[in-house]
């Protein structure tokens, strides 16, 4: 399923470019206004219309600068209570219906695949020009200047261009910083060498250092990188020296700025 969004996401983006190129006119960064708006067309239709729709119905997109809707709306929700507003970061807002128990599985894993975090879910508010009746939010931070976005300018550049392998953004990055030395791997211990290759998504959980990681199997974990915690079988029975591979690939993630810091706080760069 991972490739299926991965690929979903770069090719719709692609089309936008083509076919919807007014909504980057007056943009600085081309391909993040390409991509934003991919997603949004691909969690929003609803008729099938769209070649790589993701079929969810009753699903509406909003996004916009994370800095702007904090100066519209900060009096009147508390969104921004456990991670302040980020510069240079989109907030997505996206609404479902809610008789969804937990956020439909395909929001999860196209967000994922764009390389967004999860920062606030409940139920939906008044507030922009949204329907919230009977419906739920969840919201996405997603910084400019993210890898993904030098993925589809390569796309965009180059038609020719070899296809990404279908890993998460981040899978895809270190896959790449890996492969500029083919021995680079090699020379790593086997968990740190699973921790760069292996496909995983991040999210911070909850400030103060609590983050999850979703495994390529599907498999969920807690990992707290203050304490050098987490609740893979691999920590609760062996503990060992230098971190689980799920520790291991929170603190490469935070150190590349790829996902929050335990503080809640994106970078403004990257290593």
């Amino acid at each position: 399923m991972t490739d299926r969004y991965l690929t979903a996401v770069l090719e719709e983006a692609e089309r936008v470019a083509e076919q919807h190129n007014q909504v980057a006119q007056s943009a600085d960064n081309q391909a993040h206004e390409y991509l934003r708006y991919a997603v949004l067309r691909l969690l929003e239709d609803e008729t099938g219309e769209q070649p790589h729709a993701l079929q969810l119905d009753g699903v509406t997109v909003g996004y916009g600068s994370d800095e702007a809707m904090f100066d519209s709306w900060s009096d009147a929700v508390e969104w921004w209570d456990h991670i302040p507003p980020q510069e240079g970061c989109t907030r997505f807002r996206i609404f479902y219906p809610a008789e969804y128990e937990t956020i439909p599985r395909t929001i999860v894993d196209a967000m994922g695949a764009l390389g967004a975090w999860r920062v606030w879910s409940g139920d939906a508010v008044a507030c922009g020009s949204y329907d919230h009746r009977d419906r739920r939010e969840v919201h996405y931070l997603w910084r400019e200047g993210h890898p993904i976005e030098a993925l589809l300018v390569d796309r965009l550049q180059s038609p020719d261009a070899a296809t990404p392998d279908g890993g998460q953004t981040g899978d895809m990055r270190d896959r790449m910083v890996v492969a500029e030395s083919s021995s680079q791997s090699d020379d790593l211990d086997p968990r740190t060498r699973r921790a760069v290759t292996e496909e995983m998504s991040i999210s911070l959980l909850e400030k103060g250092g609590q983050y999850e990681v979703r495994s390529g199997s599907g498999n969920r974990y807690e990992v707290d990188i203050v304490s050098e915690s987490c609740s893979c079988p691999d920590w609760q029975q062996r503990a060992p020296d230098g971190g689980c591979k799920h520790l291991r690939r929170v603190d490469l993630e935070i150190m590349r700025g790829s996902v929050p810091r335990p503080d809640g706080r994106l970078p403004k760069t990257s290593i």
